[in-house]
């Protein structure tokens, strides 16, 4: 709620009067110590998910953070806690690595990065959320219905795979799902799937925050807050990868999805 004063007089002989106008619409902000709370529940979460699956991290962090912080603050910090996890992930599945699967799908992304962060820049952040919202639902919908058969795409589907997700990722930091169905449309092995998909997030994701931070995008408030729940991100990516093999991934999977098209949900009607 913000309470908006003005004073008006006429004359000497008129009284000074107060107007105020309330607009009920408006929150007031949340106080940074929340702020920061939360962000290390949200990224805790997203560590979790990140470590189990291989992937999905962004797409629930950023919704969320969203709801506590405008989106062009929420969007630097989760590439930079994504970093965090894909980093230490790739060090782990550094051997299972194949430059030939991760190269087409790294170069693709680099003209959209920059295409991403002028969105990011220059359009409103109702627009972002609302779009993030259809990527949302739309790619929980395709993942709850349909169960990809082995097409094994031409390469030249790996490079606009890429390029899509460097835009995703740079705008609105979720741009898994484009490469996520380019590798599940291959015959790869599963520890193939997730090796080139860490090796790509990590590479993409170390562009991304380059072209963040050389155009203003991150921030001194950006990287407080990184630093602040950056020890929630990397627990959350240690208990993942300790209890992934316990869970049933095909239900665990279904649950994810459900979740995000909630979110996505949210982020139309807000």
């Amino acid at each position: 709620m913000i309470i908006e004063i003005s004073r008006s007089a006429r004359n000497d002989k008129t009284k000074s009067f107060t107007f105020l106008r309330v607009h009920q619409n408006e929150r007031p902000p949340a106080s940074a110590m929340t702020v920061i709370l939360l962000s290390g529940l949200i990224f805790l979460l997203a560590g979790l998910i990140q470590g189990l699956t291989g992937f999905g991290g962004g797409l629930v962090a950023i919704p969320l953070l969203c709801l506590i912080m405008d989106v062009k603050l929420a969007v630097p910090l989760s590439i930079l806690s994504g970093l965090a996890i894909t980093t230490a992930m790739a060090y782990d599945l550094r051997q299972a690595m194949d430059w030939r699967k991760i190269l087409p799908l790294l170069i693709g992304s680099i003209p959209g990065v920059f295409a991403g962060t002028v969105l990011l820049k220059e359009a409103d952040p109702v627009v972002i959320n609302r779009l993030l919202g259809v990527l949302l639902v739309s790619i929980s919908a395709i993942n709850l219905t349909i169960k990809p058969r082995p097409l094994n795409p031409p390469v030249i589907w790996g490079y606009i795979a890429g390029f899509f997700s460097g835009t995703i990722t740079a705008s609105v930091g979720a741009g898994g799902p484009p490469v996520i169905i380019y590798t599940t449309l291959t015959d790869w092995k599963k520890d193939e799937i997730k090796a080139t998909l860490t090796g790509f997030f990590v590479l993409n994701g170390y562009i991304t925050a380059a072209v963040h931070a050389w155009t203003g995008m991150i921030t001194r408030t950006t990287m407080t807050t990184f630093a602040a729940t950056l020890f929630f991100v990397l627990l959350g990516t240690y208990a993942g990868s300790r209890i992934g093999g316990r869970i049933n991934r095909r239900t665990y999977l279904r649950i994810v999805y459900l979740l995000l098209m909630g979110l996505g949900i949210l982020m139309l009607t807000r």
